[in-house]
């Protein structure tokens, strides 16, 4: 039976009602925006709680977070809807989660979870908020539509590792090259399995198919408001002082992004039910 003609939206930090970081607001109006030009239905949710509900009744399941992540029951729950055809369309924060603190240093490192296979990628780290080019690697896909060879950002410089890159398209690279500050900015990690084998290379897009759906993600998406901010410093091609912009939606506001955005909600959607159907 097909599913109706909606999408399930999660905008959120943790605990409930925490920015951690990031402008929830901005990018839940700015998505909801999307969907409303494209007259796609849609429920709205801070964390991944209450799926149940949502998830059999939803084609597409968005995710814009900074701290919730599926627990090990909800990732079974994912990974079947998407075998079944459902699709994640996962920004930014969405690969990260939880991380513990380094016994005797005030330094954090990242815990890999189930959350984080089922997404097929791994938050390690990120250096300052930097100017950086984004490639596309693969312009046949249809996640890459209309997109330009290259486009310029302002973001957080993840390095996400990819899980299952025997299973993974990547769509999106970025020769954004080893960590400038390692141990020094952001979390603590052993080894950075996130750079590619070239020692330049990191993924920035990618899309892993499950059974007749699957997960796209991408590490772009950075925002904050001046009551969200939380970056200490910002590398010298955003600021030659390294002031943190107190507001921060370059990426939003880049023609590229929003195409991108469009593009996995136009995949994730699939095709609209004919006029008097069931939505």
């Amino acid at each position: 039976m097909a599913r109706p003609f909606r999408a399930h939206l999660l905008a959120g930090g943790f605990p409930p009602g925490a920015a951690n970081g990031h402008d929830h607001d901005y990018a839940r109006i700015r998505i909801l925006e999307i969907l409303e030009e494209k007259d796609i239905h849609c429920s709205v949710a801070n964390d991944y709680r209450d799926l149940e509900t949502w998830l059999p009744i939803s084609r597409l399941m968005i995710t814009y977070t900074a701290g919730p992540v599926l627990d090990d029951r909800q990732s079974e729950m994912v990974h079947e809807w998407m075998a079944s055809g459902g699709r994640w369309l996962a920004l930014h924060g969405s690969s990260g989660g939880k991380a513990v603190r380094i016994e005797g240093s005030r330094s954090r490192r990242m815990v890999k979870m189930s959350h984080h296979d089922t997404l097929g990628g791994f938050f390690i780290s990120h250096p300052p908020v930097r100017r950086f080019r984004v490639d596309v690697a693969d312009a046949s896909n249809p996640l890459t539509k209309g997109l330009p060879a290259s486009f310029e950002v302002i973001d957080e410089p993840y390095m996400v590792q990819v899980l299952e890159p025997e299973k993974s398209r990547i769509l999106l690279t970025s020769e954004l090259g080893p960590d400038p500050l390692p141990q020094k900015f952001g979390f603590n990690y052993e080894e950075d399995t996130a750079l590619l084998p070239d020692g330049k290379t990191r993924v920035i897009a990618f899309e892993k198919p499950v059974g007749d759906g699957g997960v796209f993600y991408t590490t772009l998406g950075h925002c904050h408001s001046p009551s969200t901010n939380s970056q200490p410093f910002v590398d010298t091609s955003v600021d030659p002082e390294g002031k943190t912009p107190l507001l921060l939606r370059q990426t939003w506001e880049t023609g590229a992004y929003g195409q991108l955005l469009r593009n996995a909600i136009d995949r994730g959607m699939g095709e609209r039910p004919a006029e008097g159907d069931a939505r």
